[in-house]
């Protein structure tokens, strides 16, 4: 994908023919609905596995409230699948799996790395929906400025986890790669599967 002028942006050229727009429309929710769906699972996860730590009350109600604002997110873009008639990623049982795991290991390895987990995929998550407001700004103003709430929403959770430790977890700099790179490959495959 090209460069878009003037920033870092890597925004899609427009594909040509009949349907192009409904096609990458679909790839949108497609995808955005997998990531607020995954979203879900990391926090349900680490919530789970807070609660039944003794003292961690707190932590468990951190990730309960995160957990409420993307289960909002999820639900918008139940709604705009439904109304758009696009299917959602046929890997979701995949993706349950693994944020399930990603939410359960990393809160097991206690509450920095799980605020490192919460930094990694929203660094990814933000610049994924800033790229997509871009492309959406003018064609479709007012889903780019849904993403735009949502995108803020996101900044304020990567915010709180690094206020919070998430850069003085064990193995940082790994822990934040893989879990980047998991994502961006979970990206890739469900817009398209």
């Amino acid at each position: 994908m090209p460069e878009h002028p003037g920033t870092d942006r890597r925004i899609p050229l427009p594909r040509p023919g009949r349907g192009a727009r409904r096609a990458r429309l679909a790839e949108i929710l497609r995808v955005d609905h997998a990531g607020e769906f995954g979203a879900v699972k990391i926090y349900e996860a680490q919530q789970r596995v807070f609660a039944l730590a003794p003292g961690k009350a707190d932590i468990a109600a951190d990730m309960a409230e995160m957990k409420a604002g993307e289960q909002v997110h999820k639900d918008r873009f139940d709604a705009l699948l439904t109304q758009h008639r696009v299917r959602p990623t046929a890997l979701l049982p995949l993706w349950s799996i693994a944020a399930t795991g990603l939410g359960t290991v990393t809160a097991l390895m206690g509450e920095k790395a799980a605020h490192a987990c919460t930094e990694a995929v929203e660094a990814v998550i933000e610049q994924h929906y800033a790229d997509q407001i871009e492309e959406l700004k003018d064609r479709d103003p007012e889903l780019a400025a849904e993403l735009t709430k949502f995108r803020e929403e996101e900044l304020a959770h990567h915010d709180h986890a690094i206020e919070h430790g998430s850069r003085e977890a064990p193995a940082y700099r790994l822990l934040s790669a893989v879990i980047q790179a998991g994502c961006k490959v979970a990206i890739k495959v469900s817009e398209r599967v």
